[in-house]
């Protein structure tokens, strides 16, 4: 079986580093925030060509506490969009503020800034594009109307580390972002993980105070804050990882271009990459009507696939408050009933991709026999 991803062959290959990096911090006995991870937002900071990096618990922290440093609150409205996991639109509701959501341009499946302006009212305070599979949003004209309109842009970079948008890095372009260190991610934690980067100097403060119990310092409280702190080991992991990631987003980038060049002509659609980008490759979508029989004749053959994401966040039940009804957004909409990923991952071999490229091509085939 070609499962979708494969976290056992990534720890065998830097195995030796893992394991000194985790045997340091059980022998320092430093468990909570510390020397490996300040090291390891220091060197992330560098990697997102930001000035700062502190590290969270998780990625939906990050955005939750980025969102507060924003000055987010009650009242506020947050411009995001729908087709995205649901804990960028949950940080949103966190702070009391309505996630307005708008629809995704269909060749690339992220923000439309055409509909951004539309969406502007007095109570907007933040857009928070979302750089979904590793392909930054169009961020020229989204910063260029929050300039216009006195707004802060946050960028949900959770899946986009090392993702390029014309010479910048995802995460340096907004006033913050935000990573996922889930164990999936391109670069992935032993466990939860997340981290919020930014140039500006005055969010650092807030921020560190929000993720540890709102301490200036020891047992002196001079705010409500969350226990949002990153464990030690959990820093060296990704300090590790982070000598790598260059390395494996490459792999990531080769087994796209392979994909994309096997699959064009086919009766699949695939998305449109745009210039002057490079993808983090973090998931491999498809789209076809065909969906879940694509989904069944690539089981059979021995080939796993994912759903990113079969539901869209204004059709969730937890979600109705915002007040969105089927059809509001039809090109996330459609999306998400015509999404298949595939395999995806640095370890996958060229026997791997080839055979993954063959069986959809086979379908393909029988489908265009079927129907003439």
């Amino acid at each position: 079986m070609i499962p979708l991803i494969d976290l056992k062959k990534q720890y065998k290959s830097i195995k030796a580093e893992i394991d000194s990096a985790i045997k340091d911090v059980v022998e320092s006995s430093q468990f909570i925030l510390g020397e490996r991870v300040a090291a390891f937002e220091s060197n992330f900071a560098a990697y997102c060509q930001t000035g700062y990096a502190l590290g969270m618990n998780s990625g939906t922290s990050a955005l939750h506490l980025a969102l507060l440093a924003a000055g987010v609150g009650p009242g506020d409205e947050v411009i995001t969009v729908s087709y995205t996991f649901v804990a960028t639109a949950a940080a949103i509701c966190y702070t009391g503020a309505k996630g307005v959501l708008v629809d995704i341009d269909p060749l690339t499946c992220n923000l439309d800034p055409a509909r951004i302006e539309a969406a502007i009212t007095p109570k907007t305070k933040v857009i928070m594009p979302v750089h979904l599979y590793g392909n930054c949003a169009d961020m020229d004209p989204i910063l260029d109307i929050a300039r216009r309109h006195n707004l802060i842009v946050i960028e949900d970079a959770a899946q986009a580390h090392g993702a390029e948008y014309k010479g910048r890095r995802a995460g340096s372009m907004g006033a913050l972002a935000c990573f996922s260190f889930y164990p999936g991610k391109n670069l992935g934690a032993f466990g939860e993980g997340g981290a919020v980067v930014t140039s500006e100097e005055k969010y650092i403060e807030p921020l560190r105070q929000l993720r540890d119990q709102g301490q200036q310092e020891k047992y002196f409280h001079t705010m409500v804050g969350y226990n949002y702190r990153m464990e030690a080991i959990q820093g060296a992991v990704l300090g590790v990882k982070l000598k790598h990631l260059d390395q494996w987003n490459a792999l990531r980038r080769r087994h796209a271009a392979f994909y994309y060049r096997e699959l064009a002509g086919s009766d699949v659609r695939l998305l449109e990459p745009q210039p002057d980008t490079i993808s983090a490759h973090h998931v491999f979508p498809l789209f076809t009507e065909q969906r879940d029989e694509l989904r069944a004749h690539l089981q059979k053959a021995g080939i796993s696939t994912g759903l990113h994401y079969p539901i869209p966040v204004h059709l969730q039940p937890g979600f109705r408050h915002l007040g969105y009804d089927e059809g509001d957004l039809p090109e996330t909409e459609r999306a998400c009933k015509e999404v298949l990923s595939l395999p995806m991952y640095p370890e996958l071999t060229s026997q791997e991709v080839t055979s993954i490229v063959d069986s959809v091509r086979q379908f393909s085939l029988k489908s265009e026999t079927v129907h003439t």
